[in-house]
């Protein structure tokens, strides 16, 4: 077991092993942070307030003018 190439052998599979270790977790980790700035430029485009249409605010300050007659007919006031 003294042989010196028997150690040399070992050690450089023990390198190269080490090394696929490394190369792996290093593209495990660029992966994960791949996923989170493509989770957070989502984030960023779905929290951005959409401005309402014309047509959307006029349906609903109809609406709201229903709810006023509907909440007067219901106290008994006349129009």
């Amino acid at each position: 077991m003294s042989d010196p190439t028997f150690y040399l052998s070992m050690a450089a599979t023990g390198l190269a092993g080490l090394a696929m270790l490394i190369y792996a977790a290093l593209n495990g980790w660029r992966g994960w942070l791949q996923l989170q700035h493509e989770q957070l430029g989502h984030d960023r485009q779905s929290q951005a307030p959409a401005s309402p249409s014309a047509g959307a605010r006029i349906e609903i300050a109809d609406l709201k003018e229903r709810i006023r007659k509907l909440e007067a007919i219901a106290a008994g006031v006349d129009l």
